[in-house]
This record gives structure tokens, sequence and C-alpha cells, in this order.
């Protein structure tokens, strides 16, 4: 599971451009998972866009995400799911989809990433770190003594979501964070290609300085 580049869809940002076209610029610029976030879709028409989204994706090697609904993610054989706090419990989602079969989890909290790994999860989003406007109803973010405080707590892959722009990626890394996901700075650029490189370069160089200070101090 390569969590350093996570892509969260919004069917606001694509406009005229083809959805196949914009994904596929994004891979091409170092994007290393995708979600697909449709919260208003119905449960057949979502079906058949995951396959779609899965048709385009599996070739690339790139793993797809559904957002919020188990059923749909395995009526559609993507390689997961997404679930938030207020979705089907974590520990139920683990007994209808076992492993290899991935389950994220949003969370805010020390204590909700602690349940969220003894449920069984794979990783969790601390989610959101800083204000973001694809989200205006979101909770204030935690910022980066929230990612600080869920990576004491937890050895699960950590994921930082909520308004990451690519003057934070660094800092983000440095707080404990295994990834950035990103919805606007990559879907709402001109050049979504260009986007995503600038952003996999920071993320890529700051865990490179973050393993070899981890190497120096041992």
């Amino acid at each position: 599971m390569d969590l350093r580049l996570y892509l969260v869809t919004d069917d606001a940002f694509f406009g005229s451009r083809p959805m196949e076209t914009v994904i596929r610029q994004a891979v091409a610029g170092g994007v290393t998972m995708v979600q697909l976030r449709r919260k208003h879709a119905t449960a057949r028409a979502l079906v058949q866009e995951a396959k779609d989204w899965r048709t385009i994706l599996k070739p690339l090697g790139i793993p797809l995400l559904l957002n919020d609904r188990l059923d749909v993610a395995l009526a559609a054989e993507t390689d997961g799911v997404h679930l938030g706090q207020s979705d089907l419990p974590w520990a139920a989602a683990r007994r209808l989809a076992p492993p290899p079969f991935m389950i994220g989890a949003s969370v805010r909290t020390p204590d909700e990433a602690r349940q969220a790994e003894a449920e069984g999860v794979d990783y969790v989003a601390v989610s959101p770190v800083f204000d973001t406007p694809t989200k205006p109803d979101a909770e204030p973010g935690v910022g980066l003594e929230g990612i600080r405080q869920v990576r004491q707590v937890v050895r699960l892959p950590l994921v930082a979501i909520g308004g990451i722009q690519v003057g934070c990626v660094r800092d983000v890394i440095q707080a404990g964070a295994n990834g950035v996901a990103v919805v606007s700075a990559i879907l709402g650029a001109a050049d979504p290609e260009a986007a995503a490189c600038r952003l996999r370069r920071e993320v890529d160089d700051a865990l490179g300085g973050r393993k070899h200070k981890n190497t120096t101090a041992n």
C-alpha cells in the first residue's frame, strides 16, 4: 500500500475536462492511490462508475478505493473502501471484507485512531489537518499537532488530508504522515500532471529526509 500521494475525487473540479484525461495526467505526475468519492450517486450508478475507474486504473497499477459504500465497493470489485465516523463500523467491514481488501478510516483524535487500529483497518487518515474549501461543513483542522498525537498511538500507515497544498507537505510528513491525500491541489490545477509531480517530489524528499534523520539519530 503506497499512500504517498492519494487523490480523492470531487466532481466539482473536473468541469468540462474528461475525467479519464485528468486522472491519467494525475497518475503520470505521481499519484499512488485514488479514492472515488460520490456522495449523491445511486448505488447502481456508482457500481458502474467504479468499474469504469477500475478499468482505467488497474492497468496503471493504481489501487482504487471507494468512499463510504462497502456494498458498492464489493460489487464493483474495487481494491478497498474508505469509511468515516458515521459509516459502517470498521470491525463489521473487516468481517465482510477480509484482506487483501483495504479499509481506510477517517480519524480526528488519538482515541479514534486506536479504535480503528483495533478494529482491523489498514490505514488511518487524519482529517481534516487544515481547514479545507472542499468540505465546508468539516470540523476545524487538527493541525500538525493532531498528526503527531495520532502517530504516537498507532503503528498503522497514516495519511494526512484536508487543506494540503505543496507548501505544507514537508511539515505534514515530518509530523508523522506517510503521505498526503489531496483534492483541489491536483484536480483544481490547470495542469494536473505538473501539480501531482510537485506534490510527489515534496513527499518523497520529506520522507527521505525523515529516514536520514532517524538513521542519524540511531
